[in-house]
């Protein structure tokens, strides 16, 4: 059959965007008579703190607007007007903290469970091209302790991308950092994980 259309809410938090979409899930699926089945949402995005969260909750329209090109200018403008921010990197002038969030929603049946993950790091000077997708090539995560939990920003961890962008590494090592991966972990503990 048709897949039915889902309605990409606009809203300014991740949170309020996957329980719209959950909404809309749950609803498709009782007008076919299927309500009662289990369900399953996500929604991520890039948060630049210096532009204010941007690109956010639009992170798919900015990709598909300005490109990760865009985002570069964007905060190459911002280092030109600000000559003392806290968190810059690389002699860049400029705030480049960052973080990657996604939410996950499921809904068991009786009721909704979420999760997020969080993966900190900051923006590069200039895109790495090679794997991953979406902001991917321009986002350098922040090391990892042995126990999976990051590190400050500039702090040596267990677990690194050795300075490079998710761009410039192997799938295998990006995994390690996946905020996708950590709301799937949180939405795991918060329904409750059964016994083995």
């Amino acid at each position: 059959g048709q897949v039915p259309e889902v309605l990409e809410p606009q809203a300014d938090s991740l949170l309020v965007v996957a329980k719209e979409k959950m909404r809309q899930a749950r609803e498709i699926l009782s007008s076919l008579g299927r309500g009662d089945e289990a369900v399953l949402v996500e929604d991520a995005g890039l948060f630049i703190d210096s532009l204010g969260g941007f690109p956010g909750v639009y992170s798919s329209h900015a990709l598909a607007t300005i490109g990760y090109s865009g985002i570069l200018r964007l905060l190459q403008g911002i280092g030109e007007l600000s000559t003392d921010a806290p968190a810059s990197i690389e002699g860049s002038g400029t705030d480049r903290s960052a973080y990657f969030q996604a939410v996950a929603a499921l809904w068991d049946g009786e009721q909704t469970h979420f999760g997020v993950g969080l993966c900190p790091g900051r923006i590069a000077l200039a895109a790495t091209e090679g794997n991953g997708f979406g902001f991917d090539p321009i986002f350098i995560p922040d090391d990892l302790r042995p126990d999976g939990n990051p590190l400050r920003s500039g702090e040596r961890g267990a677990v690194s991308t050795e300075g490079l962008p998710f761009g410039g590494v192997e799938m295998v090592v990006k995994q390690e950092f996946s905020h996708r991966r950590r709301a799937l972990h949180a939405l795991i503990l918060a329904i409750g994980a059964p016994s083995a």
